[in-house]
């Protein structure tokens, strides 16, 4: 897991509940998640492509090893966060690549939380069942 030439270290990223912290080294498009290759956890082709997209994006595709610690949420948010982290570091990497990523729609964070519980609820818009007598 050595490298030559680090280009990050330690990108931050994040999807509504999931925490990717991305780096990239200079290498040839191996992906390692949580230590482990990509393949193993990325088993449905949809998600696979996620992890590519900035890549093919900006046209940089086999350049990179990508090595990712993700935690929270699950596989499709997972593939998300990845994917903006690897972007977010792109762009730290070469500015003018940032119109690029920006079509792609990859350095949009995922706005959405957890709404809080409102007091009288039961959740946040759940209320208890009426009754009328």
């Amino acid at each position: 897991m050595k490298a030559e030439k680090v280009y990050l270290v330690g990108f931050m990223a994040a999807g509504k509940t999931t925490v990717a912290r991305v780096r990239l080294y200079s290498g040839s498009g191996n992906y390692y998640i949580n230590e482990r290759p990509y393949l193993g956890i990325f088993t449905r082709p949809l998600h696979q492509n996620k992890l590519r997209l900035p890549f093919d994006a900006t046209e940089l595709l086999g350049n990179f090893d990508v090595y990712a610690k993700v935690a929270g949420g699950g596989i499709g948010a997972w593939a998300d966060a990845i994917s903006h982290g690897i972007a977010r570091a792109l762009l730290s990497y070469d500015e003018k690549l940032r119109p690029a990523l920006r079509k792609a729609g990859l350095l949009t964070r995922d706005p959405r939380i957890k709404e809080r519980k409102k007091p009288g609820l039961k959740r946040a818009r759940k209320a208890p069942q009426y009754t009328k007598r």
